[in-house]
């Protein structure tokens, strides 16, 4: 903290043992916790609310104002849960009136160059690889993994455990457990080694691609696949979860892949 080539606003509340270095501006209604360390010439601006042991790489820009020209100047915040990673030229816009802040959850590793925008919500534990760019009022789920050169349409929804190929430009919601890739963006698969790695058993694995099954290779519309899933599968949390995903999406769910 005691850097004297960095500026820090008298305002700001800075945990006595972040680590400041050289070149970084850090502005009014600002709080930072212990164990953070900010690297050289990065931009924190107000509203800015970054939690415990984040690592912020150099040029990141976090809290600037939203690219949005409804935006008015409303107070509003840019929240960073803790044990996250914020690599080089990365920038976070704080969130407008819609929501009020934009979430990025913790142990969460947001690679260079890439934008997370107003009012967007990150779960926990995601990755978005270098440059992805997700527009505003997205939502990504726990354990989601952007590839690179991702683009996310705004109020998009993506779900838990979901992994999106590289250079995908998403445009539908991606519902929980799934890959998705191919242009237009379709689905190719479960995300199976992603959930063998976080503890799935061979036996909920198999329920999941079931569920897929009915969803995207038996010919089925989403409502009649549903309607089956209900009627025929038995009730886990999984089943539910993607039940309850498909319904309440507002873009409609990606299709499956013609191979065309």
């Amino acid at each position: 903290m005691n850097q004297p080539l960095a500026y820090i606003h008298p305002g700001a509340k800075i945990a006595t043992n972040v680590v400041v270095e050289p070149f970084t501006t850090i502005h009014n209604n600002v709080i930072i916790g212990s164990g953070t360390w900010i690297g050289s010439n990065v931009t924190i601006m107000e509203g800015a609310r970054i939690g415990k042991n984040c690592r912020i790489f150099p040029g990141a820009v976090i809290s600037a104002i939203p690219q949005d020209l409804k935006f008015d100047g409303e107070d509003s915040l840019a929240v960073i849960g803790d044990n996250t990673t914020i690599r080089e030229c990365v920038t976070v816009n704080r969130g407008t009136k819609a929501l009020g802040k934009t979430q990025i959850g913790d142990n969460c590793l947001i690679m260079a160059t890439s934008h997370i925008a107003h009012d967007c919500v990150i779960g926990n534990n995601c990755i978005l690889a270098n440059g992805s760019v997700i527009a505003g009022h997205v939502t990504v789920g726990d354990f989601a993994i952007l590839s690179g050169l991702v683009a996310v349409h705004q109020f998009i929804h993506i779900g838990e455990h979901a992994m999106v190929s590289g250079g995908s430009l998403v445009r539908k919601d991606v519902p929980p457990f799934a890959k998705a890739g191919k242009e237009p963006l379709s689905y190719i698969g479960i995300n199976s080694i992603g959930l063998r790695r976080r503890g799935f058993t061979t036996e909920k694995i198999r329920e999941i691609q079931n569920i897929f099954r009915l969803l995207y290779q038996k010919n089925y519309n989403t409502t009649q696949a549903v309607e089956i899933i209900e009627a025929e599968m038995e009730a886990t949390s999984e089943r539910d979860q993607i039940i309850l995903f498909i319904k309440n999406s507002q873009r409609g769910i990606m299709k499956g892949y013609t191979g065309s």
